[in-house]
C-alpha cells in the first residue's frame, strides 16, 4: 500500500511540474490537488506502516 502511495505521490509531481510551469493551465488546479491528496496519502501511510509494522 505505501509502495502504491509513493507511485501515485511521483504522478502528481510530474502532474505539477506539468501543471505549475504554465504549460496546461487548466491542469494546474487539478494537479495541485493531486499533490496535496497523495502527499496526505504517502504521510498516512508511512505512519500506519511505522505504527503497525510487519506481523511475523
Amino acid at each position: 500500500m505505501l509502495g502504491w502511495a509513493i507511485v501515485f505521490f511521483l504522478i502528481a509531481i510530474a502532474a505539477g511540474v506539468l501543471g505549475f510551469g504554465g504549460i496546461a493551465g487548466a491542469a494546474s488546479g487539478i494537479a495541485q490537488i493531486f499533490f496535496v491528496v497523495f502527499l496526505v496519502l504517502l504521510v498516512v501511510m508511512a505512519i500506519a506502516r511505522a505504527v503497525g509494522g510487519r506481523s511475523p
